[in-house]
């Protein structure tokens, strides 16, 4: 159990998170608060890299496997503070709870785990093999995975874990994410004389009905590989007297474990195919949206919108070490996948690290007006995080 001091530090080291405004590229306060916090408890070092996401290590005395903690320091913005009862980055904690946007979406996590590192070298007095990463990243709510993967070239880990909100819980999994467009075009002409032209909204037309009955896989743990119709939109726009020539239509697509860029594009390429073969007129083109955001170090991020699922067995030596060393605490641990994308599509859907989930709070909370945090969610994250570091640093 933490003593009164440590609970007192996580709170105060939450509250220097949350209380800095950190929009996706404006996270610089609030990678500057969690620098300092390093470099003041013993860290042996701090690296901020060219995207801004910050990284502390700290080694134990001996030769040993590479732990990474990640967590993300960019929030979704506050659409109306009007909306909050209380102030969105004031910190108010009443009857057990800190209330503020990022305190379950992720910075509670982040506090938690950075904590939970010092506490342990600490307790340990630095008797322990290997090495103890954690990693506040930008950009994980435009880029899930993207910025993660300039973490993983300079940590190198053999052990993730993913801080996003489980309740505590182990999380072992979740589906993947892509943006996938799909463009139609047409001949303009001016709208007295639509038979001159070709209309690209209604081949638009055409090619939705024709994708909403594809087939998408199943997985018995993860459940369905959703394409869903998110927004669509004609060129010229408005179109004033004008037939259309273009339209872009973009699918939310849920992805499921071992599928490819290439296998997840395929059924729509055919279907393409065999339309255009049934009517000439019609042209056609379907691939990865791509992104592009500026960083608060002046650097660009950019990246393909197609991040991998990943699953793991609840049977995995590495599963089962954490599992047994948070069962040893004397608590019933349920093990689950997440129902929303992380930065786990990179570390383990690309480059195939060792994978778990592990944070306070709520799933649901996120992204809410009066997003909070329950102070025992926080101090039962930290004492959680000590118990991977004792499962995996042996």
């Amino acid at each position: 159990m933490l003593c009164e001091e440590r609970k007192e530090e996580l709170i105060e080291l939450t509250r220097a998170l949350v209380a800095r405004r950190s929009e996706s590229g404006h996270e610089a306060e609030a990678a500057g608060a969690l620098e300092r916090y390093m470099r003041s408890s013993g860290f042996d070092q701090v690296t901020v890299d060219e995207f801004g996401s910050v990284i502390g290590k700290i080694a134990g005395n001996r030769p040993g496997p590479r732990l990474l903690f990640d967590g993300h320091l960019d929030t979704v913005p506050v659409a109306d503070p009007a909306a909050w009862t209380h102030d969105p980055y004031g910190c108010e904690i009443v009857e057990g709870r800190m209330y503020g946007r990022g305190t379950s979406d992720m910075k509670g996590s982040v506090a938690a785990f950075t904590a939970a590192a010092r506490f342990f070298a600490q307790d340990q007095n630095r008797d322990f093999p290997g090495e103890i990463y954690i990693a506040g990243t930008v950009h994980e709510e435009c880029f899930e995975g993207v910025a993660a993967r300039s973490v993983s070239r300079i940590v190198r880990p053999d052990y993730v874990v993913i801080g996003e909100a489980s309740q505590c819980d182990l999380k072992i999994g979740q589906r993947g994410r892509a943006e996938i467009v799909v463009e139609t075009f047409g001949v303009p002409a001016h709208s007295a004389n639509p038979e001159k032209g070709v209309n690209a909204v209604y081949a638009m037309c055409k090619v939705a009905e024709a994708v909403r009955r594809l087939p998408c896989p199943e997985h018995p743990v993860l459940g369905k590989g959703i394409l869903e119709l998110t927004d669509i939109k004609s060129s010229p726009y408005p179109g004033a007297s004008v037939v259309p020539s273009r339209c872009r239509a973009t699918y939310d697509r849920r992805l499921l474990p071992g599928e490819t860029e290439e296998s997840v594009l395929a059924p729509i390429q055919a279907l393409l195919k065999r339309l255009a073969a049934e009517d000439p007129s019609l042209r056609a083109r379907v691939s990865y949206a791509e992104g592009q955001e500026a960083c608060y170090t002046g650097a660009s991020i950019r990246g393909r919108r197609f991040f991998p699922a990943w699953l793991y067995s609840e049977e995995d030596a590495f599963v089962q070490s954490i599992l047994s060393e948070l069962r040893a605490m004397g608590r019933e641990v349920r093990v689950t996948q997440y129902s929303f994308c992380t930065n786990g599509s990179h570390y383990a859907g690309e480059a195939g690290i060792p994978t778990v989930g592990l944070g306070p709070s709520r799933e649901n909370l996120a992204h809410t007006d009066g997003e909070y945090i329950e102070l025992e969610q926080l101090y039962l994250a930290c004492e959680s995080d000590q118990a991977v570091m004792r499962a995996l640093l042996r």
